[in-house]
């Protein structure tokens, strides 16, 4: 599995943008899709994930600030960024179970600042 990411870029803070993910390459064994972000000098933490059933789970962190969603042939997976702050600035990056392997993105830079 393939993964791309795509809609990184700089922000004001309050602004938006929206991330997208396209998948390539062995689809039919994706389940679960999520962002991460990293921080400099931290580990990579989930923002957001949604199951093969669509069940959505987000950090306390982004509340009910960033959406995520997928398409139902699994080619596609986004994240809705609203009312961003500037400690939202960090790389995000697209992640997927397929079978029992994990893949990542190479990741997309997003900075909120004024």
């Amino acid at each position: 599995v393939e993964l791309v990411e795509s809609g990184g870029g700089l922000v004001q803070p309050g602004g938006s943008l929206r991330l997208s993910c396209a998948a390539s390459g062995d689809l039919a064994s994706i389940h679960d899709m999520s962002w991460y972000r990293q921080f400099p000098g931290k580990h990579r933490a989930m923002v957001a994930r949604v199951s093969e059933a669509n069940t959505v789970h987000y950090a306390d962190s982004v509340g009910d600030r960033f959406t995520i969603s997928r398409d139902d042939n699994k080619t596609t997976v986004t994240l809705q960024m609203d009312n961003l702050r500037p400690e939202d600035t960090a790389v995000y990056y697209c992640h997927v179970f397929a079978g029992v392997d994990v893949y990542w993105g190479r990741g997309t830079q997003v900075t909120v600042a004024s």
